[in-house]
């Protein structure tokens, strides 16, 4: 994790993408919204499922599945809990759907471990490090990477 994201630790929101559970910084995060109408968009990148009205405000919604490199729609019974995570990262709003909505963290910049082997090494790896908890790991989102251009 950079040294800015260390020291703006204060909560996190944890959120899970085929059981697997990640954290984003709450400061980053602007609302957390109802999947609703998302209209795609022709020839965009194959992680963006599209664009959404937010009140006036054209906001791209990015599929967190596509985005973090795991396989598959959702699972019958999911659409119900799924959301959009609505980022504003220095003005940039972007979205991401997740499949459930997690707990608020909080945790000591000494619990932070890097990410794995192999994560490192992608440039556009969103995933910024690890935390443990009793019931496994926790990928700790970098947003600016993760709203990447």
């Amino acid at each position: 994790m950079t040294p800015t994201q260390l020291e703006g630790q204060g909560a996190w929101l944890g959120f899970s993408l085929k059981g697997q559970r990640y954290a984003v910084s709450l400061g980053s995060v602007r609302e957390v919204i109802r999947p609703g109408d998302i209209t795609p968009v022709p020839g965009a990148p194959d992680d963006v499922l599209g664009i959404v009205n937010l009140r006036g405000q054209i906001v791209p919604v990015l599929d967190g599945r596509r985005r973090f490199g795991l396989d598959g729609g959702a699972d019958e019974g999911e659409e119900e809990s799924r959301r959009v995570i609505v980022f504003d990262d220095n003005g940039s709003v972007v979205g991401m759907r997740i499949d459930v909505i997690g707990d608020m963290l909080t945790f000591d910049a000494d619990d932070v471990a890097p990410p794995p082997p192999g994560r490192a090494e992608r440039r556009d790896d969103p995933v910024s490090g690890v935390i443990t908890r009793d019931d496994g790991f926790i990928a700790l989102v970098d947003v600016q990477k993760l709203c990447r251009a």
